[in-house]
This record gives structure tokens, C-alpha cells and sequence, in this order.
């Protein structure tokens, strides 16, 4: 019996001790978690518990899994074709008068505007024919609009030229960065084949008084010519020396569905097409001229954001032209996620080059 005597003692020691023991524990508790609160009020937000078993792994992999959304694309460089009307029938046209429809002056200023807020530095207007349209009062409204109010670095326009006037370098030409004339051939029955004929009037002759005027009223000069089955073999090289734009734009034709091509579209520009080998012949022929861009299918498809009349993205990506919704009704966040735009593309064929004027430092 002696032997338990000192377990007996043992209890009744514990047995005193556990009251003061237990006020004390339930003293310090208290104190431990408002001292941890005290610490992460300060600042120490990463004191934390450890996780329970598993949660750190699935936290883990949870955030390798989930990445930010991609951000969203600028709308650097913009090809507002607002109207659809055209007094040319050139037959590989891509932009057809499938409609007459023209957004009132306020509301194409509204969006040009919201443009601009997301980034915009650079307008193109073109069409259709963009001086079909109130004999190019509306056109002269919204360039002057681009460079006095919304200050963009370029404002540019793409027109077949033929129904430019003195006057509206007069009234706009100081808010005109670029002014891009459509020139496919020095041969004035090649452009009436092509469907650049416009009665008596000679589309080359009428192209040396537009490049006249640019240098009278400081607004640099630009063309553009689309390389088919007509134009192909044309010798260019001495033309365009003697014009001396500050850039000779170079398009393969392009074929899109529902434009130029299949069943819904208003043009057939089959017959016109060329090879990719066909073309790049042309360019080694005129490779001398220095100011010469060129432009295959492959980067010309997906490198261009395009607006429509209604102001909405045209996405190409399928050889076709599908529309998005309209900036004006969701903004240009969103419309632009359906775009097609490849900004890489855009970048590389050099979509971003010196477009203002007051940049171009050229002798007038």
C-alpha cells in the first residue's frame, strides 16, 4: 500500500493546482488574440495561422491557374469608312454601296470622340468615296472636328480624287494630314478596264493637279494602287519618282466574301486576282522606289481596324466582313473585342510609321 502513497499525492497536488491553472490559461487566451489583432491592424497582414491541411495546395494552384484578363486593344490607328457610296465601279472594290446609310454629324462626332478617350491617334476617313457625301462638307466637318477638337497627331484621308475641289483645301486642307489618292495605272485604259473611268475626265491628269494642290496647302501626299490582273506587268517606276509621294501604298488584290466575291456580293473580283508570286514580281520590279509599302493579302487581312457606317468593327478573320455591335450602344471596349484586329501584324507591315504632318518635316 506504501507504494501508492506518492501517485495519491500526486493527485491531490494536481487537484489543488488545476483552479489557479485554469484561471490563468483563461487570462492569457484573451491577451494572445488581441495582441495578434493589435499586430494585423498595424500591418502585419501576412501573420497568419498556418492553413489547414490541403488548403495551401489548392490556393496555390488556384492562382497558377487563374491569369489576368488580357488587356484590352487601343485603338491606335482607325479606318472609318462612313459612307458605302461611290461614283467609281472599280470591279475588285471591297467596300461596296451595299447601303446609302450616313450617321448624322452629332452622332459621328460621338463616337469619334469616344475614339479618341480610348486611345486613338490616328483617323483614316475613306469609303465609298468619302466627298460623295455633301460634296465633302461632311468629310471637311469631321477632319477639322479630328485635329481642332480632339487634337489627334493625324488625320488622313483615302479617295479616289475625282470629286475634290480647290475650295475644300481652302476651307479644311490645314486640318488634313495625308490626303491618299486610289492611282492603279498610268494608263488611262487600264483604270476604264479596272472601272476608274468617269467619262471625259482623265483620272491621271486629274491626279497631277490634286498633288499640286497638296503642296500648295501643306498636306502631304499619299497613293495608293491595288496590284490585279490589269496592272501587273505596268512599269510604275518614273510616275511615281515624278509625283513624289511620302508613301506609294501597295495592295495585292484581295477577294472578300459578300463584297467582291460569292453569292450576296456586288462586285466579282475573280478576274482579277493574282498570284502571290505574281505580286511579289511587281514589288521586285519598283523595289528602286524608296518610298514603296507593300501589302500581300497576309498582312493586309487582319492588320486594319475597320469602322463601318454604323460605326461598328468589321471583323475579316473569315474572308468575310462580320459586323460587331456599335461603339455608339456598347462603347468601344467591347466592340473592339470583336474586331479580328491583329496588332502584331498591324505593327509589322509598319501601320505605325511618322503620320502627322508637322512631323514629316517636308519641303513644301
Amino acid at each position: 500500500m506504501w507504494m501508492l502513497a506518492p501517485f495519491a499525492l500526486a493527485g491531490k497536488l494536481l487537484s489543488a493546482l488545476r483552479k489557479p491553472l485554469g484561471s490563468l490559461w483563461g487570462s492569457v487566451v484573451p491577451w494572445f488574440f488581441w495582441l495578434r489583432s493589435a499586430l494585423w491592424l498595424a500591418g502585419g497582414k501576412n501573420i497568419r495561422l498556418p492553413p489547414r491541411r490541403g488548403q495551401g495546395e489548392r490556393q496555390e494552384s488556384r492562382g497558377e491557374e487563374e491569369e489576368g484578363p488580357d488587356p484590352p486593344t487601343t485603338p491606335t490607328s482607325v479606318n472609318y469608312h462612313f459612307t458605302r457610296q461611290c461614283n467609281y465601279k472599280c470591279g475588285f472594290c471591297f467596300h461596296t454601296a451595299k447601303t446609302s446609310f450616313v450617321l448624322p454629324l452629332a452622332e459621328a462626332k460621338r463616337g469619334l470622340r469616344m475614339l479618341q478617350e480610348a486611345g486613338m491617334e490616328k483617323i483614316n476617313f475613306s469609303g465609298g468615296e468619302p466627298f460623295i457625301h455633301e460634296r465633302g462638307e461632311y468629310l471637311g466637318k469631321l477632319v477639322r472636328f479630328c485635329k481642332e477638337e480632339l487634337r489627334l497627331p493625324s488625320v488622313s484621308i483615302v479617295s479616289n480624287g475625282s470629286l475634290i475641289r480647290e475650295r475644300w483645301f481652302q476651307n479644311y486642307g490645314e486640318y488634313l494630314d495625308i490626303l491618299a489618292i486610289s492611282c492603279d495605272s498610268f494608263d488611262e485604259q487600264v483604270n476604264v478596264l479596272i472601272g476608274r473611268g468617269q467619262g471625259k475626265k482623265n483620272h491621271v491628269e486629274n491626279l497631277q493637279k490634286l498633288r499640286a494642290w497638296c503642296r500648295d496647302y501643306r498636306v502631304a501626299f499619299k497613293i495608293n494602287s491595288v496590284i490585279n490582273r490589269f496592272n501587273v506587268d505596268e512599269d510604275m517606276r518614273e510616275p511615281i519618282k515624278a509625283l513624289n509621294p511620302v508613301r506609294w501604298k501597295v495592295f495585292q488584290c484581295l477577294l472578300i466574301e459578300g463584297e467582291n466575291s460569292g453569292e450576296e456580293a456586288l462586285r466579282e473580283a475573280q478576274q482579277f486576282v493574282i498570284s502571290d508570286d505574281e505580286f511579289e514580281g511587281f514589288l521586285d520590279r519598283h523595289k528602286e522606289v524608296s518610298c514603296l509599302v507593300p501589302e500581300s493579302n497576309q498582312k493586309m487581312k487582319d492588320s486594319y481596324l475597320i469602322l463601318d457606317e454604323y460605326m461598328r468593327f468589321l471583323n475579316c478573320r473569315n474572308g468575310r466582313k462580320d459586323p460587331s455591335k456599335s461603339i455608339l450602344d456598347v462603347g468601344v471596349e467591347e466592340a473592339i473585342k470583336f474586331s479580328g484586329f491583329d496588332e502584331k501584324m498591324f505593327l509589322k507591315r509598319g501601320g505605325k510609321y511618322v503620320w502627322s504632318k508637322a512631323d514629316l518635316k517636308l519641303d513644301w
